[in-house]
C-alpha cells in the first residue's frame, strides 16, 4: 500500500478544512512548493493535490503553483479539484501531473471518464466524494442520490478510484474503513482511501482491507502522524 501525502491549495496557500467546510480551514504554509519538497524528502513515493478553489469554483486557480511542484520534484503528482471538461483535464495533464483526478464531472458527463480513460488510461483517476455513503459534488456543498458503491461500480474501465469520507476528512477520528470496504469489495479498481487516517493503527486497517493507498492530510501537518512512520506501516 502506497501513502501519499495531501497538499491542499487555497488562495495559493496550503491549507486544511475540516470536512470540507470553506470557514474551517487551517493555513500549515505559505509556501506549497516548499511543503511538497519536504514531503519528498521525508520519503514520499507519490502527493496528492487538490485545488479547493477549483472544486468551489469551477475552475483552477492554481495551476502555476502546481506547475511549480512537478518541476522541483522527482516523484508523480495527481490532481483533483475543478477538472470539469475535456480542456481542463488536458491543461492539467500538460503540467507534468501523472494523474488527474475527476469527481464531479465523472458524475455529471460519465461519458466524459470514457473519453478521458480512452485516450489517457491509467493517468485518470476519479474521485468519489461520500457523505453518508451518498456521492457528494461541487467541492461537497452538493448532496447526489446515487450512493458512492453504485457509483463506483458505473466507473468500471477507470484504473484507480478515490474514496473519500466526507465526515471522517480532517477530524483526526480514524477513517471510515467500512465504507472503504464496500467499495473495494465492489469493483476491480485500485481503491485509495482518503479522510481522517491519523494513527498507524489507522494505516493497518486500511492495507487490511486492501485499499492500495492512503492519503494523509491534517495528521501529518499537526505532527499526529510521521510520515516516515506511515510509509513503513503501509509497506
Amino acid at each position: 500500500m502506497q501513502i501519499l501525502p495531501a497538499i491542499d491549495l487555497r488562495d495559493g496557500k496550503c491549507v486544511n478544512l475540516v470536512q470540507g467546510i470553506a470557514e474551517q480551514e487551517t493555513v500549515f504554509s505559505d509556501s506549497p512548493v516548499d511543503m511538497a519538497k519536504r514531503w519528498q524528502a521525508e520519503g514520499a513515493e507519490y502527493l496528492h493535490l487538490v485545488d479547493l478553489d477549483g472544486a468551489f469554483q469551477g475552475e483552477s486557480a492554481n495551476l502555476h503553483i502546481v506547475q511549480e511542484i512537478v518541476d522541483v520534484l522527482d516523484i508523480p503528482v495527481q490532481l483533483g479539484g475543478g477538472i470539469r471538461n475535456m480542456e481542463q483535464l488536458e491543461a492539467v495533464l500538460a503540467l507534468g501531473v501523472h494523474r488527474a483526478i475527476l469527481g464531479t464531472a465523472a458524475l455529471k458527463q460519465p461519458s466524459l471518464v470514457k473519453q478521458a480513460c480512452e485516450k489517457h488510461g491509467e493517468r485518470i483517476a476519479v474521485g468519489i466524494d461520500a457523505k453518508d455513503g451518498m456521492v457528494a459534488t461541487h467541492g461537497w456543498l452538493e448532496v447526489s442520490q446515487k450512493s458512492a458503491v453504485e457509483f463506483a461500480v458505473e466507473m468500471a474501465g477507470v484504473q484507480t478510484l478515490i474514496y473519500t469520507d466526507i465526515k471522517s476528512d480532517g477530524m483526526l477520528k480514524g477513517p471510515n474503513t467500512e465504507a472503504t470496504s464496500d467499495i473495494v469489495n465492489a469493483v476491480s479498481a485500485d481503491i485509495i482511501a482518503s479522510g481522517g487516517v491519523t494513527s498507524l493503527t489507522d494505516v493497518e486497517a486500511l492495507k487490511k482491507i486492501g485499499a492500495s493507498g492512503a492519503i494523509i492530510g491534517r495528521a501529518l501537518y499537526t505532527g499526529d502522524l510521521a510520515l516516515c512512520d506511515a510509509i513503513a506501516t503501509a509497506r
